[in-house]
C-alpha cells in the first residue's frame, strides 16, 4: 500500500460525472458538477489519471456491489480501477456514488452533503490508487492522509 500522496508536479486528470437518471440530475447537477468536484479528485492524485464518478440509486449500487464484490446491500460508495492489471503511468477508475444512502448518511452525521460527498471521493480516488483499510494500521494511516487531504480542502475532519 503506498503510505503517502507524492506532490511532485501538478497531475493531468480527465473527469467525466454522470448521472445514472434524469430524476438524480434533475436534483444533484445544480449542487455537483464536474467544475466543483474536480479540486476533491485533483487533491487526492499522486499519478495522471481518467476518473469517472457516477452518482446511481439503491437498485444500480446494490446490482454493482453484488456483480463485482460479492456483496447484496447497496452501499455508499464503488471504487473500480480499471488498470490495476496493466502497466501504465495513467490511473483509470470509475467511482460509483449512491446517493439515496449518501444522503441519508450525511444527515444521520450531521454533515453536510457537499463535505460527506468530498470526503467519499478522497476516499474512493485513494482506493483506487492502492490505500486500503483492511487492517487496523492501514485504516489508520488511509484515514490520516484522508484527513489530511480534507484539510487541505478547508473541510473538517470527517472522522470526529
Amino acid at each position: 500500500m503506498p503510505s503517502q500522496i507524492k506532490r511532485k508536479a501538478p497531475f493531468q486528470l480527465g473527469l467525466d460525472l454522470q448521472f445514472a437518471s434524469e430524476a438524480l440530475e434533475s436534483k444533484w447537477s445544480e449542487i455537483f458538477s464536474a467544475k466543483k468536484i474536480r479540486p476533491w479528485v485533483k487533491a487526492s492524485l499522486q499519478q495522471d489519471s481518467l476518473i469517472l464518478i457516477r452518482l446511481v440509486g439503491l437498485a444500480e449500487s446494490k446490482r454493482l456491489n453484488r456483480d463485482y464484490r460479492e456483496q447484496d446491500h447497496s452501499t455508499n460508495i464503488l471504487t473500480f480501477t480499471l488498470t490495476e492489471d496493466t502497466p501504465s503511468s495513467r490511473l483509470m477508475a470509475d467511482l460509483i456514488l449512491c446517493m439515496p444512502i449518501i444522503e441519508k448518511e450525511a444527515k444521520i452525521q450531521d454533515k453536510t452533503i457537499e463535505n460527506h460527498i468530498a470526503h467519499l471521493i478522497v476516499h474512493g480516488v485513494l482506493h483506487a490508487q492502492g490505500f486500503d483499510h483492511e487492517d487496523e494500521i492501514d485504516a489508520l494511516a488511509m484515514e490520516s492522509l484522508e484527513i489530511s487531504i480534507l484539510k487541505r480542502l478547508k473541510i473538517k475532519n470527517p472522522y470526529i
